[in-house]
């Protein structure tokens, strides 16, 4: 009888080490789940995604509750996985709120997200808000996987700089904070996520497969191939896959290096890499699945674009800048650009959902062991309002999460107490978290 293949198997070569995903010969997959470092149970990710300025709520928010609700217009690209959305109603971030500190909302509503705390106003260095829900994670089962956590977004990180009404920029372009004082910075380049994902050893090494331009995958190769003895059919099918993916998004980034600029347009875009948007986008939510897929970490935010981004999105015939349409004025003709470009960002959601549902788990999904939750610190972008906030829980946090529900909150619910509800199904339960009050009930 073929002995099992060890659960912690990593494909190494020079300055590359490569997880491998669950397969077969590692035995039952609640077996490998409870053999990895520090596990006892099926690993259940969390991940926070983030899409600023609010949202056309009437084409975002369902009429019906429970499980009869239709997908409205922003959300229908879920359709694919509606069995595993929840789109929650009236949870509100009150530290987004002036609070007394007159405006800018756009910084608060980013950095209050998902900390619940009222961030300082202070263009300086003095900069202060709260512990975000995804580094409390991480300081608890960090350790348990290769990353503690992963931060990544469309648009850099600045930590310095007026951005918003008298506010570091550091509040509108960051999501997460390691502590009240220390944010966490975001990748937005692809190929040093891909590196800090996959690639180990020294500069010397990373510089010698850069001169070489050869795959990471051209370095795990011997290893890979001493594997395939103790692997049945569907396991080297699933092998296959998982290399496929690496080496697809690894072309990708090359391709789009080597891609020309763009036409500027008349208005200042944010950088972004590759050039061509959705691409970047969905580079992304590759990395991201893959990082979760390998169990490289199982924390994570996502910034789809910094709070308070003008870019105008001229492939879907939006021209003008994103903030500006925010500002409405209950114009029609504005909303329903606004609504376009929120679809955008959900369709884009929705490509990272169905990868994730693709990826097979022992008798499940990757998505079945995810909670992933994705919305915006602002409700309705011409108001300023963060009451209501546009909110949706997707995925079934191997079984914790009752999915495919329109849930419906008292309105000013804290949204802090949906975070302390995710951190109760990671195993990291704590007793409050910003503004929390208390659990969100009706999740199972």
């Amino acid at each position: 009888m073929t002995s099992l293949l060890s659960r912690r198997t990593v494909l190494k070569g020079l300055g590359a080490s490569i997880a491998l995903p669950w397969l077969e010969a590692m035995g039952p997959f609640t077996a490998w789940a409870s053999q990895q470092p520090g596990g006892n149970r099926v690993p259940v990710r969390m991940a926070f995604l983030y899409a600023p300025n609010g949202k056309n709520m009437a084409d975002w928010t369902p009429s019906a509750e429970g499980t009869t609700f239709t997908l409205p217009r922003i959300l229908e690209p879920l359709s694919e996985v509606r069995e595993y959305v929840n789109v929650l109603t009236g949870l509100t971030a009150d530290k987004a709120r002036p609070n007394g500190d007159g405006p800018g909302d756009h910084a608060r509503a980013m950095a209050a997200f998902l900390t619940g705390a009222q961030p300082r106003k202070t263009d300086g260095t003095d900069i202060r808000a709260g512990i975000s829900v995804d580094q409390v994670a991480a300081a608890r089962i960090g350790d348990q996987t290769r990353l503690g956590s992963l931060e990544i977004g469309c648009d850099p990180s600045a930590l310095a700089g007026n951005c918003d009404s008298g506010y570091s920029c550091a509040y509108s372009s960051t999501i997460s904070w390691r502590s009240a004082t220390a944010p966490v910075p975001k990748l937005n380049n692809p190929r040093l996520i891909f590196e800090r994902l996959f690639a180990t050893g020294n500069d010397a090494d990373r510089a010698r497969r850069e001169r070489n331009r050869r795959s990471i995958l051209d370095f795990v190769r011997e290893d890979a191939a001493s594997l395939q003895p103790n692997l049945g059919a569907n396991d080297q099918r699933r092998l296959d896959e998982y290399l496929s993916s690496i080496r697809d998004i690894e072309q990708r980034i090359e391709r789009a290096a080597r891609m020309p600029e763009p036409p500027r347009p008349t208005m200042t875009q944010p950088a972004g890499i590759p050039s061509n948007h959705q691409e970047h986008i969905r580079l992304l939510c590759d990395l991201l699945v893959l990082a979760f897929q390998a169990d490289i970490t199982r924390v994570s935010t996502f910034v789809f674009a910094n709070e308070g981004s003008n870019r105008p999105y001229p492939f879907i015939d939006v021209r003008e800048g994103h903030h500006d349409l925010s500002h409405h004025g209950n114009d029609r003709a504005k909303m329903q650009k606004i609504a376009t470009i929120n679809r955008f960002h959900v369709t884009q959601f929705a490509y990272m959902l169905s990868r994730m549902k693709d990826i097979r788990e022992g008798d499940g999904t990757l998505l079945d062991n995810c909670m992933i939750a994705y919305g915006s610190g602002n409700s309705d972008g011409n108001r300023h309002n963060h009451d209501d906030l546009p909110v949706l829980l997707v995925g079934k946090g191997s079984g914790t999460v009752r999915a495919g529900r329109h849930i419906r909150y008292r309105n000013n619910t804290p949204l802090n107490n949906l975070w302390l509800s995710m951190l109760d199904r990671m195993g990291t339960r704590v007793e409050a978290l910003g503004d929390s009050t208390g659990r969100l009930a009706n999740l199972t």
